[in-house]
């Protein structure tokens, strides 16, 4: 069976109501505009678009905050820290040697992106209170 070509949508459904099955040069085949049809379906109906665009503007805020965590706040509680260097803080025990700095210094960004991820969706969907649905 030859396969069934077409240039785009339209071409591709009056094709299939005449039942027409000649190959245009240069077109597409019938089955790779189905299947391109069944992904972007499945993209616009499990809303992956916006999951993707999330998940950007996500990273980016993240990397805003680090920059405003370690340039803006952190200078201001080093002022009150002994030694300044809170990123590389540790804490030693006998042998064992804990870095702490990073870990206090990722769950300091992590509370600053969900406050603000929490502010920011609660402008956004404008509910007085967060309830479960």
């Amino acid at each position: 069976m030859t396969p069934v070509y077409v240039d785009d949508a339209a071409a591709l459904s009056s094709r299939c109501d005449k039942g027409d099955s000649a190959a245009p040069a240069g077109g597409m085949p019938l089955a790779t505009v189905r299947m391109r049809g069944e992904f972007i379906a499945f993209l616009k109906e499990y809303g992956v678009i916006g999951l993707a665009i999330a998940v950007v503007i996500g990273g980016k805020t993240n990397a805003l905050v680090t920059a405003l965590v370690d340039g803006v706040l952190m200078p201001v509680v080093t002022f009150f820290l002994p030694g300044g260097a809170w990123r590389t803080a540790t804490l030693d025990l006998g042998a064992v040697h804990l870095i702490l700095g990073p870990v206090f210094g990722a769950g300091l960004d992590f509370l600053i992106v969900a406050w603000l991820t929490f502010w920011f969706s609660k402008k956004v969907l404008r509910e007085a209170s967060v309830t479960k649905k």
